[in-house]
């Protein structure tokens, strides 16, 4: 994803703003894993894994190996390694392409994940490439979280929405999302094809699984509940705001937003959110004080046959 390799993108503030992954999420997916019989727990790989947030939660396999395109995102994921006092070797970070994996040998992988980015990914070359590195029945999993949403707040949804997919150029950035991976995520991966479908016959056991329970996305089946949750200050939102690539772009394509006297648009959004929370609470609210926030989760999971 282009905007995370640029030299003003903070790598530092995207590390601590956005949400961190449940160990129940990962059980899910060793638990998959596990259900093949003779699963190995030798090698696993992280495909975007920016700053190595869901590496290091690959614990049960020896070898573990982080892989993004971004030089940046590779340098912070490997200084934090570096100053792990327990780092025993069983981690490494390369920079490459998810679909172009040359430094791993055919058949070598036991689990392949990918968090918040096969979105961005040729799947054409995707699913080929992933058949080469799994071994026969290691799996895969890829997930993305969509919008967040405020657990207390239901009402202020239709704010979210209209800053992030609106149409007003001024104060929606959703014409600055990079396309069209963000529609993808919007659309919770049902875009992603099956394997089978690129590569005939590559993969066995194809799920598609959803934690996103509530009235939200009606359409999505089976729903499982939600489980990415975060409570952080309302300073911290703004934070995890500015994360967003869509919001760089904004500022690169709209220099002059900044003069706004309600702030840039980020600001203006932030304190309409906090400002509706104010209404429904019946009292100031303060940058410092604590909402709870939660996020919509699909994932792809496969096993190679």
């Amino acid at each position: 994803m282009a905007t995370f390799a640029n030299s003003s993108f903070d790598t530092a503030i995207y590390a601590t703003s956005r949400p961190t992954y449940p160990r129940s999420l990962f059980d899910f997916i060793f638990r998959y894993h596990e259900r093949s019989e003779g699963a190995r727990w030798d090698r696993a790989v992280d495909l975007g894994c920016g700053t190595g947030q869901a590496t290091v939660e690959l614990t049960p396999f020896k070898r573990v190996t982080g892989v993004d395109p971004s030089s940046k995102m590779i340098e912070v994921a490997q200084g934090t390694l570096k100053n792990t006092p327990e780092n025993t070797g069983q981690y490494e970070y390369i920079q490459a392409n998810a679909e172009s994996l040359t430094f791993l040998e055919d058949s070598s992988v036991d689990l392949v994940i990918a968090a918040q980015a096969c979105h961005w990914f040729d799947w054409n070359k995707m699913w080929p490439e992933l058949a080469r590195v799994l071994r026969k029945n290691g799996s895969a999993a890829f997930w993305i979280y969509s919008e967040f949403r405020f657990t207390r707040y239901p009402s202020l949804t239709q704010n979210i929405n209209a800053y992030s997919q609106g149409i007003d150029p001024l104060n929606s950035v959703a014409p600055y999302w990079q396309q069209p991976g963000r529609s993808i995520l919007e659309n919770h991966l049902v875009e992603v094809p099956d394997g089978n479908e690129v590569v005939p016959g590559a993969f066995t056991d194809f799920e598609r699984v959803f934690f996103t329970a509530g009235d939200h996305y009606p359409s999505l089946p089976s729903p499982h509940s939600v489980i990415l949750h975060k409570k952080m200050t309302w300073d911290d939102l703004l934070s995890y705001l500015n994360t967003w690539s869509s919001l760089h772009t904004f500022r690169q394509h709209n220099p002059t937003d900044a003069e706004n006297p309600r702030g840039d648009v980020a600001m203006r959004f932030w304190k309409d959110l906090k400002e509706g929370a104010e209404r429904e609470d019946g009292r100031a609210v303060e940058g410092r004080d604590e909402v709870d926030i939660e996020w919509p989760v699909a994932m792809i999971m496969v096993k190679r046959a």
